[in-house]
């Protein structure tokens, strides 16, 4: 998906900055991610919150096979088919992955940085 599409996807939740990644692109608001495109397809950030929500509206958890043939899963859901037509239903949902990214940057603690003297 281009750069414009995706921000025009996101404006409900305001400015967001776009950045590649692995194949993909992850899309932030505020210093955090909220969202990755992957292959065309943009997938929301969840977590233990907001997760069960994104499942009862059928949106897809993303998963990959990890080591021994076993499905890793991760923390970002297709979004759900209702939103795709809908502005108003696709910034509820934008606004959930944003809440998700809150509540994931709050749980780690900063990262401390190495001062010169330390390198």
């Amino acid at each position: 998906m281009n750069d414009d599409d995706i921000r025009e996807m996101f404006e409900g939740l305001g400015s967001v900055t776009i950045r590649r990644m692995f194949g993909g692109k992850g899309i932030y608001h505020a210093g955090l991610i909220v969202a990755i495109d992957l292959r065309d397809e943009i997938l929301l950030k969840a977590d233990a919150t907001s997760a069960p929500l994104f499942a009862e509206a059928g949106a897809r958890q993303w998963t990959y096979e990890g080591q021994a043939g076993r499905p890793v899963l991760m923390p970002y859901w297709s979004i759900p088919d209702e939103a795709l037509d809908d502005p108003e239903t696709l910034a509820h949902w934008v606004r959930l992955a944003f809440e998700a990214a809150l509540r994931s940057g709050a749980a780690k603690p900063p990262r401390r940085r190495k001062t010169l003297s330390e390198l």
